[in-house]
């Protein structure tokens, strides 16, 4: 079974920022994971750089290596809300 990482916090404009900082189009970005063996049609992948669409967690295994970026790089900028709570 595979598993997802639920998008809770948007990773997806990360992923894009990567993604326009190589000069990639989205349609490059689904070439490259077809290439490696990974089918995924262009608005799959829009939907998980809009948030819509939760990520498989080999598919940012895939995006690290397209990316060639440690995976902080996916969760840069982002905090969680704290929620505080009262004794």
């Amino acid at each position: 079974m595979m598993q997802k990482l639920l998008q809770d916090l948007h990773i997806g404009a990360n992923i894009q920022r990567l993604r326009k900082s190589l000069n990639y189009s989205q349609t490059d970005m689904v070439t490259k994971l077809q290439l490696l063996g990974r089918s995924m049609s262009r608005a799959n992948y829009a939907h998980i750089e809009q948030g819509v669409r939760n990520i498989y967690v080999s598919d940012l295994i895939l995006f690290k290596e397209i990316f060639d970026v440690d995976y902080e790089e996916f969760f840069k900028g982002l905090t969680p809300e704290r929620v505080s709570k009262e004794s």
